[in-house]
């Protein structure tokens, strides 16, 4: 059976945790090795890039790639689990008619933009002692967890129709940042408390919301054998190394992981690059396959195995 090799752009509809969109497309490309890059939560949408075959190798590199949001922020409303799904535990009058309560959200919005420590959410799925918070949340417990350094790259007020009491805005942050906690802090921050009302994720590095595919459209393309530009070639997410194509004599080296000596200089769209220490190149067999990310030691003049893509 064909094992298939790539990273597919999945839109995460409402109602599917990421795990159940893993599940699925195992039974619609009828193989095993598939993972995603970084949980949604259930009422979540928007971008979740799946890797499949031998592109599960870089699950771990997308997920630390930065992420683009959008969520909407309701005020006066706290909850336990700091979206709209949750126990509500506070309220309070909120209307954005009022001057000054928009520019305290205004205000709220520039004091979260940059790098602060964010306290994660008890219902999120960081462990603690072996078991997940959210799981010790659901048996009414309540832990203390370390803060952790988040950045926000941007806050941005996005104008679409929404509640007298709500606020959209565009968030481009790091990885690690729970927007969730993100609308908690603000509200805390305005002082009438908040939680989030919506969120879609529309970036994760390369991979943008328009391009997302929903796991329907994904299926009906795999029956119809129009798999085509489905699957993202996993050395696309290197394209910002310089490409290096190896002689036959070399193939067996490269196949086993041993470290490589290079006579010719890598290129990056065509231009030679001299290598540096720590450089790292994608390397390619002598049938032009992709097979390894390789990092250049330059104490030895060699280059050593770092990924292998067989």
């Amino acid at each position: 059976m064909e094992m298939y090799n790539g990273i597919i752009n999945v839109y995460k509809e409402k109602g599917f945790t990421s795990h159940d969109v893993v599940a699925k497309l195992r039974g619609i490309f009828k193989q095993k090795k598939i993972g995603h890059t970084g949980t949604l939560d259930p009422d979540a949408e928007g971008v979740l890039p799946v890797c499949l075959g031998n592109a599960t190798r870089v699950c771990d590199l997308l997920t630390d790639k930065d992420k683009v949001y959008e969520a909407v922020l309701r005020l006066g409303m706290e909850t336990d689990t700091q979206d709209t799904t949750g126990k509500i535990l506070k309220e309070s009058p909120a209307d954005l008619s009022d001057p000054q309560l928009r520019q305290a959200l205004e205000e709220a919005m520039e004091y979260f933009t940059g790098t602060y420590d964010q306290i994660p959410p008890m219902y999120s799925a960081l462990k603690v002692n072996g078991k997940k918070l959210y799981e010790l949340a659901r048996e009414g417990k309540t832990v203390e967890r370390k803060a952790r350094k988040v950045t926000v790259y941007s806050i941005t007020p996005v104008d679409r129709p929404v509640g007298n009491d709500e606020a959209a805005f565009q968030v481009h942050c790091s990885k690690g940042t729970y927007i969730r906690t993100l609308c908690y802090d603000m509200g805390q921050r305005i002082g009438c408390g908040g939680c989030m009302a919506g969120l879609v994720r529309t970036r994760v590095g390369v991979f943008r919301l328009e391009d997302a595919l929903r796991l329907d459209q994904i299926e009906a393309r795999v029956e119809a054998g129009a798999i085509g530009d489905l699957l993202i070639p996993v050395d696309r997410m290197f394209a910002d190394c310089p490409a290096q194509k190896i002689p036959e004599s070399m193939d067996k080296l490269l196949y086993n992981g041993n470290p490589l000596k290079l006579r010719r200089v890598p290129e990056l769209n065509g231009e030679p690059i001299p290598p540096v220490a720590d450089m790292r190149v994608r390397v390619y067999d002598s049938k032009g396959v992709f097979r390894a990310v390789y990092r250049f030691d330059g104490d030895k003049a060699l280059y050593k195995s770092e990924k292998m893509f067989l």
